[in-house]
């Protein structure tokens, strides 16, 4: 079965820090890039699970940027 792969920008500071989601079917593929860590992937089966890493990831009493900019974040995420 053929399906359209979506891709969702979450954020993006530059050509190194940015992160992004494909949606593959029911599958989701997040991208997150940087110029400290290099490119990592992670794979999801759920928006759930993913929203689970995101709020572990971005944990809001460890970001290190404006309450908006994490709102931004978790907005994009749940937009997907």
């Amino acid at each position: 079965m053929a399906y359209m792969i979506k891709k969702h920008s979450i954020y993006k500071t530059d050509n190194w820090n940015m992160m992004t989601v494909e949606v593959h079917g029911r599958n989701l593929v997040l991208r997150e890039i940087s110029d400290q860590w290099g490119e990592e992937t992670h794979h999801f089966m759920s928006r759930p699970e993913m929203m689970h890493w995101a709020e572990n990831r971005f944990a809001k009493d460890k970001f290190e940027g404006t309450d908006e900019e994490w709102q931004s974040i978790m907005d994009a995420l749940k937009g997907v």
